[in-house]
């Protein structure tokens, strides 16, 4: 099977300017993605409607497809790369997530053995009660049962396995990614804001990889502060 890594990457931001620049240690934010996924073995392809974020890495050896401005989320952008790609399996990988663990990305391309979508969580009691933090919870197989914003499942008592974060790096099967994007939104994903909730209504499967590996995207001058701080305590400055 033909594997591919697509980062999509976009010039405008909502809540942090230029946020695909924005400088970590010196580096681009988003170089220290590129350089990530680089380090996994995998052929990469960035996804971007700016010459300027290709400009950051474009000594590097990773092949670069321009997308429309006016693509509406990141899995689009995805999508519209990869259409004439000759690929089976494809990750979406966030472009603004500088942590990049190989045996994370493997597990991910093996779940489409078996499954059309694969993600990842993480357990994170800090990201119950944040509405920023996407939550979710598993049917007994591992796949996906819900995501929400809020603090799910409820916590009457205690639990071994949740609350659980959702890590927003998607593996799909060709097929299954243009068709998702090909879809009309669904009721619960405008309600709650997460275009993963139009695969669950239309009765696709998410196998859901749990891992024990720090992720933490950068959507604010917070972030950038903690990754920062997350980056240098792992001994990560030198990537």
């Amino acid at each position: 099977m033909k594997r591919l890594i697509v980062i999509p990457s976009r010039s405008a931001s909502t809540r942090l300017k230029e946020k695909p620049l924005v400088l970590l240690f010196g580096k681009p934010l988003i170089r220290w993605v590129v350089e990530g996924c680089l380090r996994t073995g995998e052929e990469v392809l960035l996804a971007t409607d700016s010459p300027r974020i290709y400009e950051a890495v474009k000594d590097l050896p990773v092949k670069v497809k321009y997308t429309p401005a006016n693509l509406p989320t990141g899995s689009d952008r995805v999508a519209y790369a990869i259409k004439d790609e000759h690929v089976d399996y494809v990750i979406n990988y966030q472009g603004d997530e500088p942590f990049v663990y190989k045996e994370d990305v493997e597990k991910l391309f093996q779940a489409l053995d078996r499954y059309p979508v694969a993600t990842l969580a993480v357990r994170d009691k800090r990201a119950y009660e944040d509405p920023n933090s996407v939550k979710l919870v598993l049917r007994k197989d591992g796949t996906a049962m819900y995501f929400s914003r809020s603090p799910i499942p409820y916590m009457k008592e205690g639990s071994d396995l949740y609350p659980l974060k959702h890590v927003g790096i998607y593996a799909f099967r060709k097929e299954t990614l243009l068709e998702f994007t090909s879809m009309e939104r669904g009721h619960t994903e405008r309600v709650e804001s997460l275009e993963q909730l139009r695969l669950l209504e239309a009765g696709y499967p998410i196998r859901v990889i749990l891992t024990e590996n720090y992720y933490h995207g950068v959507d604010t001058r917070e972030d950038l502060e903690l990754v920062e701080r997350e980056l240098s305590a792992r001994a990560f400055t030198n990537w």
